[in-house]
Order: C-alpha cells, then sequence, then structure tokens
C-alpha cells in the first residue's frame, strides 16, 4: 500500500502540466501512487502525461471523455490505494518535501486530515519571476498545531476553503463515501468536498507552514469564468443535501450557522467574479435565498462581523440597495470603477435634469453676485 495517493484532475493545462509533474514525480516520499485523470484535454496535456507514465511506474493514467471536475476526481478517488489521499491541480505546483512532511504529521497524530498554509502566486511571462501571497489558513493563529475534533470547534470551516493543501485518510473517505458532486457543467466541486471532510472527521490539524503553490494567472481557471453564474449555488445545495440525510440531523445543527457564513462570503466571491451583466439577477436571487434562511431560522448572526451583518440585513431586505451600494463594482479594479463613474457623470452632466438644475443654481449665484458688487 503507498503512503500517499496523489489525484491530478488535469483538463487542457499543456502550459503548466510538466512543471506539476516534476514537482510531484520528485517528492523525498518516494512511496506514492500518482493518478492522472485526464478529463477528455483537447491540447497537449494528454501526451505529457503519456510521457510520465512511460517512466514512472507509480503513475495511473486514466484516459476518460469530458465530463468534469467531480466525476474525474471520483473515479481518482475510487482508483486510490494510499493510506493517505492528496490533490494536486495541473497547474498548480507542490515543494518536494511536502507530502512526506504531511504524512509524517498525520501518522504521528493519527490524522483524518491534515491540511498547511499555502501561497498563492502568478508569474511574469517576461522573466519568469513569481509574486508570492502567503495565505493563512487560520487567521487567528490559535488553532495550529494541535489535534481538533471539528464538531467541538465548529468554526474552523471558516478556514480558507480548499481541498489540495493537505492529506486525507482514505479509510474514513471511504467509511463515509465522501466524493464530489457531479453536476454536469458545473464548478467549484471542491467546496461539496470541503464541507464532507470536515463534518465527517474526528482529528484533524493545521499547520502554520507554507506548502501548497496555488496558480492564480491561469485564464483558464473556473474563477475566471464569468458565464458560469449559478454554479456555486448548485453546490451548496449539493452540501445542504447532505445535512439533510437521514442520521444527519445533529450534524446540520452544529455547522448550520457556519454553513451559511461560508455560503453568504462564497456567494460575494461569485458576485466579483460573474459579468456586470448577470449581478442584479443573481443578487435577487441570494436575497430569497438568505430570506429563507432566516425564516427558518439558520442564521446566527453572532458568526459575522458587524459590517458582514450590516451588508446581509440590506441583501435580504433591499436587493436593489445592496446591488447599488456592493455589488455593482464588486470584483472590479480601482482603474475600471474610476471609469466608470466618470462615464456615469457624463451621462448624468447630459441629462435635461441636471442642466435644469444647475440653471436654477446659476441665477441665485449671479443675482447675489451683482447684489455684493452695488453694495
Amino acid at each position: 500500500m503507498p503512503k500517499v495517493s496523489i489525484i491530478v484532475p488535469t483538463y487542457n493545462v499543456e502550459n503548466y502540466l510538466r512543471e506539476c509533474m516534476e514537482s510531484i514525480v520528485r517528492q523525498t516520499l518516494k512511496d506514492i501512487e500518482v493518478i492522472c485523470i485526464n478529463d477528455g484535454s483537447t491540447d497537449g496535456s494528454l501526451a505529457i502525461l503519456k510521457e510520465y507514465a512511460d517512466k514512472d511506474d507509480r503513475i495511473v493514467l486514466v484516459d476518460k471523455k469530458n465530463e468534469g471536475y467531480g466525476v474525474g476526481m471520483n473515479i481518482g478517488l475510487d482508483k486510490a490505494t494510499g493510506e493517505y489521499i492528496g490533490i494536486v491541480e495541473p497547474d498548480d505546483f507542490v515543494p518536494l518535501n511536502m507530502y512526506e512532511d504531511l504524512y509524517n504529521v498525520a501518522k504521528e497524530n493519527d490524522l483524518d486530515f491534515v491540511k498547511a498554509d499555502f501561497y498563492r502566486f502568478t508569474r511574469n511571462e517576461n522573466n519568469g519571476n513569481m509574486s508570492l501571497t502567503y495565505n493563512h489558513l487560520d487567521s487567528t493563529g490559535e488553532d495550529y498545531n494541535v489535534v481538533i475534533d471539528p464538531f467541538e470547534k465548529p468554526y474552523i470551516t471558516k478556514f480558507i476553503m480548499n481541498t489540495w493543501s493537505g492529506i486525507y485518510r482514505r479509510e474514513y473517505i471511504e467509511k463515509y463515501h465522501i466524493r464530489h458532486n457531479t453536476t454536469p457543467g458545473a464548478s467549484f466541486q471542491d467546496n461539496g468536498f470541503f464541507w464532507q471532510t470536515f463534518i465527517y472527521a474526528k482529528r484533524c490539524m493545521f499547520l502554520d507552514k507554507p506548502y501548497y503553490m496555488n496558480r492564480r494567472d491561469n485564464p483558464n481557471s473556473s474563477v475566471n469564468n464569468k458565464q458560469k453564474v449559478y454554479c456555486m449555488n448548485v453546490e451548496y445545495d449539493f452540501v445542504r443535501d447532505i445535512f439533510m440525510q437521514k442520521g444527519n440531523e445533529e450534524l446540520w445543527d452544529r455547522y448550520k450557522a457556519y454553513y451559511n457564513y461560508k455560503r453568504y462570503y462564497s456567494y460575494v466571491f461569485t458576485i466579483g467574479r460573474i459579468s456586470d451583466e448577470f449581478k442584479k439577477e443573481y443578487v435577487e436571487r441570494i436575497s430569497k435565498e438568505f430570506k429563507r434562511a432566516f425564516d427558518l431560522d439558520e442564521i446566527d448572526m453572532s458568526v459575522f462581523t458587524p459590517l458582514a451583518q450590516e451588508r446581509l440585513n440590506l441583501l435580504v431586505k433591499d436587493p436593489n440597495g445592496y446591488y447599488q451600494k456592493y455589488a455593482l463594482f464588486e470584483g472590479t479594479s480601482a482603474t475600471d470603477k474610476i471609469k466608470q463613474l466618470e462615464r456615469e457623470l457624463s451621462e448624468v452632466r447630459k441629462s435635461t435634469t441636471f442642466k435644469v438644475g444647475k440653471a436654477l443654481l446659476t441665477v441665485p449665484r449671479s443675482i447675489k453676485r451683482k447684489l455684493t458688487k452695488r453694495k
């Protein structure tokens, strides 16, 4: 049995795939299994994977038609034979000691999963230099390097959402049949996996040391797809359905406040990601969702900051007001905001209302100036 099975779900990433695969096959932990799922790539990704599989018998290559991230990941989970399971997105890469370090911590502490801090990066196309941003899973720093039962500390689900910065004990993954959502054409299907790993785990740990390198400059990433509007909503419906299964009543009661916390910020992220043409409609949709959550007494405002409480209340009571105040420019750069405001101001100045108002203000001022001169 390999110590770690590493799943690499691959679709059209030929520009980044070699860097990813090199970082995996050169791990200091040699006893690994690498399961590469080619999800119907139309570029050179499959040829690259075959090249690596031909040279390394630790690599298991699955070539399949395009069915989406969730289907591919589930095939990888079904095929995994390792004691623990890791995930590497094919446009990312990992330091060479990552899996040895994580495996040792997991074994020493008998963990269901262990996760570590990570970097997000972009690379300059001209000189290859990287710009790094350190991401702390725990913003308070209070829950690092200790064994945690998530049920006792449900607030840890507020940590940064990712599934790839750690490893998971395969025995508990199989015990609870933790799998990804497989809705056709959907994205962000790692959210459901994230939630399942937390609510079913009994022992986990977070390390205050960065390993995983998460790319943010791939233009084909789901994060940059402005047309996928309701994928996050579909995913959170999937998560809710898991909570609603018979026998999970206690889990729902324990986690529902944090489920809605995470859902709110996931939807805010979506507002910043989608095209402007969809934002108003999207705000109206999520306003109804959260109004229903309030009606069902599923919201605990104490888990939100005062500012988030204010925004959430506005979202529910006045979705158009929320759209105008927060959503209209969400995800827009400062430069684009200024340009948009200038365009709107220009349109206002051309309007009859503005011209009449300006005239009404100008006449009294001119009269006042004449009176002042006479005095």
